[in-house]
């Protein structure tokens, strides 16, 4: 059964991914031809992030194919920390394309020449429909993100929003230079690009964390925490502790148990804690049970 809930997560986020590259493509060609005909080196620069959001689109689809391989002898603890690689690639393409695009803008504006001419109507045509299908992009996938729990999807769903956020400053800065403002155009391209930097910068610190142990969110640990104390047999709990692997949670815990407890009972006990929490939160992959004795007067049931 798990298996086959892996692979529906599996072709579900495939799924959306292939259909956002299919969107990425058409959509990106759409902005560079229309910015090319309009004279309008933000549109250019927008259609260029776009066009960077199809090739992260490849590298979420890798790293959720690799993420849900099952564990094997060469990675005993499974593979889900390729879809935070992948991640942390698709922020590097992101960072690359945002400071080729600031260099190329900086430079317009210092040469001025060509780009300094108002951009034609295509390019503003061009920007409303790529904000309103963005968009759509960003809440479609975010929503499938935060249901598979998949930090690739989240990133390329943000990755959407800042190609959405980049067409509104590239239709402003647009509509600006036909109104006499037309250094407002290369600017846009600026601006745009800080808009990916700053969506690199967040995508690749979220994947760090997940491949360096961070905690799991304090929210989770307090649930985990009040479920075990409910349980039957436990006194207390001596040490909780949880690490981030991928977008799974590993949790260590040791538990106060009477010191008289039989060890077939405190077994018994450290697996009923270990089952409440792994069915009652799908994101913990594996606990850890540990049992201390507690120095105490009670009455055990022996098994």
């Amino acid at each position: 059964m798990s298996t086959t809930k892996e692979r529906s997560r599996e072709q579900q986020a495939i799924g959306l991914t292939v259909s956002n590259l299919i969107i990425n493509f058409l959509l990106a060609l759409l902005k560079i031809l229309a910015g090319f005909f309009a004279n309008s080196a933000a549109m250019i620069s927008d259609g260029v992030h776009t066009l960077s959001d199809g090739f992260s689109s490849i590298l979420v689809i890798v790293g959720i194919k690799l993420g849900a391989k099952k564990a094997d002898e060469d990675h005993q603890y499974g593979h889900e920390r390729f879809e935070s690689v992948s991640a942390i690639l698709l922020a590097a393409i992101l960072a690359i394309t945002g400071a080729l695009i600031a260099w190329s803008a900086v430079v317009q504006m210092i040469s001025g020449g060509d780009a300094y001419y108002p951009p034609g109507i295509l390019a503003i045509i061009a920007a409303i429909v790529s904000i309103g299908v963005k968009e759509a992009m960003y809440w479609r996938t975010r929503h499938l993100a935060l249901k598979l729990k998949s930090s690739a999807l989240m990133a390329d769903a943000w990755h959407n929003r800042s190609d959405a956020l980049s067409s509104i400053g590239a239709l402003i800065a647009i509509w600006g230079a036909r109104m006499g403002l037309p250094i407002l155009d290369p600017l846009a391209s600026v601006i745009i690009a800080v808009f990916i930097l700053k969506a690199a910068v967040d995508i690749f610190l979220d994947a760090v964390g997940k491949m360096t142990d961070r905690a799991a969110p304090e929210e989770l640990t307090n649930e985990i925490r009040k479920l075990i104390l409910a349980q039957d047999g436990v006194l207390d709990i001596d040490l909780l502790q949880s690490r981030l692997f991928g977008d799974r949670v590993y949790i260590d815990v040791e538990i106060a148990l009477c010191g008289e407890t039989t060890l077939f009972h405190a077994h018994d006990i450290a697996q009923q804690v270990h089952n409440a929490i792994e069915d009652a939160f799908p994101d913990v992959k594996h606990c850890m049970i540990h049992k201390n004795p507690r120095v105490c007067v009670c009455n055990t049931e022996e098994n």
